[in-house]
């Protein structure tokens, strides 16, 4: 199927933008230990296809630039956000234009190279990762480079529609929470969409996103799982154009049914119809100026560390993930007097294209309710659409709500086991974010 586009404007008015877009594959070229599930217990076999890494520039008139990379990675590591930060400010490109999202693909290699020491994997595997991590921010760099020396006058267009297969995966039970279908829980099947043409017409670029784990297969080929396969179908559809995925606030969303490779090509199917429905609709606007661009980090605090005598019970744990994380913070507790209480570099990133779209960079995890409220409290109404994703610049872990904090269960702090922090966060967690969003928001209102 391919899908014509015509302009929407009248190719003589004026444009507002200049833009570029670029990728590259960043498939590894080595085995390497594979990320996303715990009970991995042997390197990548092959490959479905090939992972990328794709950047989007965009400059107002007054040279404001937005620099977004898509990249099909389980996470964005903060080693790799320092390292592709530290290389692209020769170009011009500094820490608050700068947005680096993961699809979250959980067939994909193990960025964390700490965590395979701490499970006691294999050291080579280890240090696999890292030269990876470093070969990947080289290309990403060079990438940025690339693209914004090669921008030219552009038309942005958003607009969205919706796809149905994600689902909330927190079941309530007599015994807690479950992960299992939920289909009473809180989804957001919205698909955003910024289209980007050249003055001529021609489409040259399709970012998208949507919130669901991107964990349909559990296998150990490298894939880009319905993401992956969403952006082929969308470039199928568009040749010459290039599709970039960024995934929302899906800490708490699955993709129903899975665990099949068909599967995961119909979940990639249903997303790139969400596309094309989006980029169909009357409704789509084009994005006038300025673009405003604002980073700033938080402090988050956690709950109450357990104490050493919690900890030393934890060490002689049946579970192996309990048992390494206890002992973990053992030594923390020897070797600093006492365990941390505060994660003092929560990075938060916030685009405004005038008065048509603001676009929210969460890192880690982030669960649905963020998204959810982020469209609610800076949408004025409707006035302004609002798109947030999650799984920017640093993913550390899942990033509850105040609500699944009460609930409890796997999102609300027992996956923090895999993890070096103490335990779950303490339930000021989502208004310390709330607020820093809004501020940042205020802030480029007022300029």
């Amino acid at each position: 199927m391919v899908v014509f586009l015509p302009s929407r404007v009248n190719a003589e008015e004026p444009v507002c933008w200049r833009a570029a877009v670029g990728v590259v594959e960043i498939t590894p070229q080595e085995p390497l230990w594979m990320g996303g599930y715990a009970a991995r217990d042997k390197p990548a076999d092959g490959k479905i296809h090939d992972l990328f890494a794709k950047v989007l520039v965009m400059e107002d008139l007054d040279g404001h630039r937005l620099v977004i990379v898509t990249t099909d990675l389980l996470g964005i590591t903060k080693e790799l956000r320092a390292a592709v930060e530290t290389q692209v400010r020769q170009y011009g490109v500094e820490q608050e234009s700068l947005l680096l999202n993961a699809s979250h693909t959980h067939c994909g290699p193990e960025l964390r190279s700490e965590r395979l020491l701490r499970l006691e994997i294999d050291t080579s595997y280890a240090a696999s990762s890292r030269k990876y991590v470093r070969w990947v921010s080289k290309r990403i760099a060079t990438l940025v480079g690339k693209v914004v020396g090669r921008v030219e006058p552009a038309r942005l267009f958003y607009s969205h529609a919706r796809a149905g297969f994600a689902m909330n995966r927190r079941l309530p039970t007599e015994n807690g929470f479950i992960n299992s279908p939920n289909p009473d829980g809180p989804t957001d099947h919205q698909v955003p969409v910024l289209r980007m043409e050249t003055a001529s017409g021609d489409s040259k670029a399709i970012l998208f996103g949507y919130a669901c784990h991107a964990t349909t297969l559990s296998f150990q080929q490298l894939c880009g799982d319905y993401p992956g396969f969403a952006q082929q179908f969308v470039q199928e559809d568009h040749p010459g154009c290039i599709a970039m995925f960024m995934n929302g606030c899906s800490g708490d969303q699955n993709p129903y049914p899975r665990r099949t490779l068909d599967l995961a090509k119909q979940h990639g199917r249903a997303l790139a119809n969400g596309v094309e429905t989006a980029l169909l609709t009357k409704t789509q606007k084009e994005l006038r100026g300025p673009l405003q661009v604002a980073f700033k980090s938080v402090a988050l605090r956690f709950a109450e560390p357990p104490t050493r005598k919690d900890l030393e019970k934890r060490a002689q744990s049946g579970n192996k993930y309990i048992r390494i994380h206890a002992r973990g913070l053992l030594d923390e507790l020897d070797t600093h007097g006492r365990i941390k209480t505060e994660f003092d570099r929560f990075p938060l990133q916030v685009a405004r294209f005038g008065d048509d779209l603001i676009l929210v960079g969460i890192c880690g995890e982030a669960v649905v309710d963020y998204s959810l409220r982020c469209r609610h409290e800076l949408s004025k109404g409707g006035q302004i659409a609002v798109w947030t994703a999650g799984y920017c610049n640093d993913v550390f872990g899942y990033l509850p709500s105040e609500r699944i904090l009460q609930e409890g269960g796997y999102e609300a702090g027992e996956a923090m086991r895999y993890t070096t922090f103490p335990g779950p966060f303490d339930t000021s967690v989502e208004s310390r974010i709330m607020d820093g969003i809004h501020q940042l928001v205020n802030g480029l209102s007022r300029q």
